[in-house]
């Protein structure tokens, strides 16, 4: 089958289709024809060798962690499930590609295309996780969304407005529009934020989520009063601080693709395309990833 791969770490130039195995599904697993992938910052991460221990991949790596297509084998233990239907999920064999192989899915939502539904699982997995690594979002809460337009963030907002708290969320200026639509109070990131913020909230905040990794930790620290009520999934060195880091080793809460789906149901998510290109222009997905201060999800289709 084809695929994105990269078999040396280096910039988005090492991404190329190429052919390989298909894979199948194990015991607990389904395979989806893919009809979109996600692209995350972990994508490009890896692809650039920031996460290898120094050494390059033995074998060519499938790039991309999430899809959304139609069901066409089923692994043992499976009963929910069955070849044809539309669901979107976790890959466990690589996303970007004609066949992938999820380890958890939930059916896809008729109000969503695949492309919409392919960005869901990271987008939606992460700020359920980063709430409960910080002990919770409670109704009345405030949380600091630090990068509140890029698919992580955009998603973290509504998930919070879900909770009931009110969310105040960093961005450009050009994005603050979107921000109010998403119904988070706007402001910009960088030098004196926490000032910014304390216009709108002079008690702080409660809690504060980075997902930006642009050096505001301290002004989180200082908003929330407390490193522990400050959480980040861009700033690895942030952990000296006492802040919490959390980047997905710790397990993932699959329970977020379930509200996610009835979210999408009940007509209460807005899903935000960043852009979309084909399997062959994956290089280009990831330079606009890399870029940043995108507004939702970049996303791969099959050429």
């Amino acid at each position: 089958m084809n695929a994105v791969t990269f078999s040396k770490y280096g910039g988005p130039e090492v991404l190329e289709v190429t052919e390989v195995d298909e894979p199948h599904a194990g015991p607990g697993q389904i395979r989806i024809r893919v009809a979109a992938a996600g692209v995350n910052p972990i994508d490009w991460k890896i692809r650039s060798g920031m996460m290898a221990q120094g050494s390059q991949p033995e074998s060519p790596v499938v790039d991309g962690r999430e899809a959304a297509g139609v069901v066409d084998e089923v692994g043992d233990g499976v009963t929910d499930t069955q070849p044809g239907d539309e669901v979107f999920g976790w890959a466990v064999s690589g996303a970007a590609a004609e066949y992938a192989v999820l380890d958890a899915w939930e059916p896809k939502p008729a109000q969503l295309s695949f492309e919409e539904a392919a960005g869901l699982p990271v987008s939606v997995e992460t700020p359920v996780r980063v709430f409960s690594v910080l002990g919770g979002l409670d109704e009345g809460q405030t949380i600091l969304i630090n990068g509140a337009a890029g698919g992580v963030g955009a998603m973290a907002v509504q998930l919070a407005k879900a909770r009931g708290a009110r969310v105040i969320g960093t961005a450009s200026e050009r994005n603050h529009d979107y921000l109010c639509e998403l119904g988070a109070e706007p402001t910009t990131y960088g030098e004196g934020l926490a000032e910014r913020v304390r216009e709108l909230a002079p008690d702080g905040v409660d809690l504060a989520f980075d997902t930006a990794g642009k050096g505001d930790i301290p002004a989180l620290i200082e908003l929330t009063g407390d490193p522990a009520r400050v959480a980040t999934i861009a700033d690895f060195g942030a952990a000296k601080l006492g802040v919490k880091v959390t980047g997905g080793a710790e397990g993932r809460h699959t329970e977020a693709l379930h509200e996610a789906a009835q979210m999408a149901e009940q007509g209460r998510l807005r899903i935000t395309t960043a852009g979309t290109y084909p399997f062959s222009r994956a290089g280009d997905a990831h330079r606009q990833s890399e870029e940043g201060h995108t507004r939702g999800k970049i996303l791969l289709l099959p050429d």
